[in-house]
């Protein structure tokens, strides 16, 4: 059995691959979507040998079905947000410790001790409905900081310019985390300049402005808060784990999930670095539902396991991704 303790102590990439591939085994045997997906693909688990060789479920199936790897009792639903009468993703977390244990050891290896810290959260399309993971995430973060001025803002702009303003000249290091759109409505209040803060955007316009390229937003985020660099969170709702940007759009992973690029045309081919293609996530953190997922996003891969988030499929891309019609 593979427990917590095995996934969340992973130090190289050799013992990567041997949990990834008992992993596999393991939902290959307890998940029966997953089991089904494999055996479409006619899949001979005894061959799979490598983490190209796993196959990856392509995300939509969590719209679909119910993906979980135990018999053991739900402890609680994450849903991904859409607009009204839109098929949501629901991911159903048997043991949502594991859940913590992940984004609390994933911001640790990134940015440290969160009691050094003051969170400030500026999420309202996800403040305002059920089932958000990011909320849960954040939430939790923001009583683990241990201080008083940390908190969620909602449309309150004003009360939030004038907390960070006060915290930044007192050299209190924040993290502001963000969706795009509402950092993008702050600046448009008051152009800052902050000293001691993070700004950390979750992605994502929600509908509420046009879409932009990484470069222009980012330019104009650094320029309304007066930073050198934006950072970025990568995260989903049928995911546990988070992967982070520190700056540049390059993220990293922590040592328990990575990402492989499949080519765009051929699922079930993956292409070399530095080429563009399907994004797939290996998380082994989520062992009791599905680790090995296809996403629709597209990206890069670079050295150390580092990648770029490009962009999504739009629904012509996925010609080429018939698996994704199983």
């Amino acid at each position: 059995m593979i427990t917590a303790t095995d996934i969340f102590t992973i130090s190289s990439q050799k013992q990567f691959e041997k949990i990834a591939l008992k992993v596999f085994r393991f939902q290959y045997e307890n998940n029966l979507v997953y089991k089904e997906f494999c055996d479409f693909l006619k899949t001979d688990v005894q061959k799979v040998k490598s983490l190209q060789q796993i196959p990856f479920l392509p995300i939509q199936f969590f719209k679909s079905h119910n993906v979980v790897s135990n018999n053991n009792p739900i402890q609680t639903t994450f849903s991904s947000s859409g607009t009204t009468g839109m098929i949501t993703s629901k991911h159903l977390v048997t043991d949502v410790t594991l859940y913590e244990e992940s984004y609390r050891k994933g911001f640790a290896e990134f940015y440290g001790n969160i009691e050094d810290y003051v969170v400030l959260a500026l999420l309202p399309s996800y403040l305002e409905r059920e089932g958000s993971s990011l909320i849960y995430m954040v939430e939790d973060l923001i009583k683990l900081s241990n201080h008083p001025e940390s908190g969620f803002y909602l449309h309150n702009h004003d009360d939030l310019i004038k907390k960070l303003l006060k915290l930044d000249q007192s050299g209190q290091n924040v993290i502001l985390i963000g969706v795009t759109y509402a950092l993008l409505d702050l600046i448009e209040k008051e152009k800052l300049n902050l000293q001691n803060t993070i700004i950390m955007e979750t992605g994502g316009m929600k509908g509420k402005r046009k879409e932009m390229i990484r470069e222009e937003l980012h330019k104009q985020l650094c320029d309304g808060f007066g930073v050198s660099a934006i950072h970025s969170e990568y995260g989903m709702t049928e995911l546990l784990s988070q992967a982070y940007s520190l700056g540049n759009g390059i993220f990293e992973c922590p040592s328990w999930m990575q990402i492989l690029i499949r080519d765009t045309e051929d699922a079930l081919t993956y292409i070399p670095q530095g080429k563009t293609g399907g994004i797939n996530v290996i998380d082994l953190a989520n062992i009791n539902s599905c680790s090995f997922i296809a996403t629709q996003d597209l990206g890069k891969k670079y050295p150390n396991n580092s990648f770029e988030v490009l962009g999504r499929f739009d629904n012509s891309d996925i010609r080429g991704c018939n698996l994704m019609v199983v």
